[in-house]
């Protein structure tokens, strides 16, 4: 029994010592602004929380590796993104990302945080999502040799994702779920839910991964919370507490 009792310990210590891997990716990037603002361009906003969320995880979690999609203003192919990740095997994958709406010049009024995992869009205002954060494909040379056809504008190319069975479909959920409560409690954000949705940089993953909406950039009280000191800050440790959560 003692043998045994021994065993069990060395097995945990030495699951423990082995290294838990993230990665972080900021959407967008060089040529690709993502969605404008009145004074900002997401993929600046995506940026700013991500090296913040990484610096959190980096000073107090010493057991987990940060690998980063990209840490400058440069523009990374969505299939090379989801290429990154599985080549560092990492055991989490979170997209950064931030809304936006179809209204004029005026702005929206519509605010809050969602995160999103890989479905089937279950609601048109989800379809508009993944055709929104898809349509970065066509800014790759030869996209549709790379995805195979995929028009990201049609709604027909997202019948796949209705065939594709997600392993880690649970976990994502799990996270997507932790992540929305932090964004409530933590960044006293509106909460819009966890949705479902054909996303391509969350289908090349092999691991539980996740795409967060940190808010409307086209919302003037939202973009200006987003791009403040304060709003980078309560967002990051909104993503780094849900990390903490879901790891133990």
């Amino acid at each position: 029994m003692k043998k045994i009792i021994t065993l069990f310990i060395g097995v945990c210590l030495s699951i423990s010592a082995q290294a838990y891997t993230i990665c972080i990716d900021a959407g967008h990037g060089g040529k690709d602004p993502g969605a404008l603002g009145f004074f900002s361009k997401e993929k600046t906003v995506n940026l700013a929380v991500a090296l913040e969320l990484g610096r959190l995880i980096e000073q107090n979690c010493p057991g987990t590796k940060v690998v980063y999609t990209r840490k400058t203003d440069v523009f990374v192919e969505l299939h090379e993104r989801a290429h990154i990740a599985n080549k560092a095997k990492a055991d989490l994958f979170i997209s950064i990302h931030a809304n936006s709406t179809a209204a004029g010049p005026k702005g929206t009024t519509t605010s809050g945080t969602e995160t999103y995992t890989l479905g089937m869009h279950r609601a048109a205002e989800n379809l508009a999502v993944a055709k929104r954060e898809n349509t970065v494909i066509t800014l790759e040379s030869n996209f549709e040799q790379k995805y195979e056809g995929f028009d990201p504008k049609s709604s027909e190319s997202y019948i796949i994702f209705e065939l594709m069975q997600d392993q880690n479909m649970a976990a994502s959920v799990g996270f997507a779920k932790e992540i929305q409560n932090q964004f409530k409690t933590t960044a006293k954000r509106t909460d819009r839910g966890v949705h479902q949705a054909g996303l391509l940089v969350l289908a090349r993953t092999s691991m539980p991964a996740v795409l967060v909406e940190l808010g409307y950039i086209n919302n003037r009280a939202e973009e200006k919370y987003m791009n403040s000191k304060e709003g980078i800050a309560a967002l990051a440790r909104s993503l780094y507490n849900a990390f903490v959560a879901y790891k133990k």
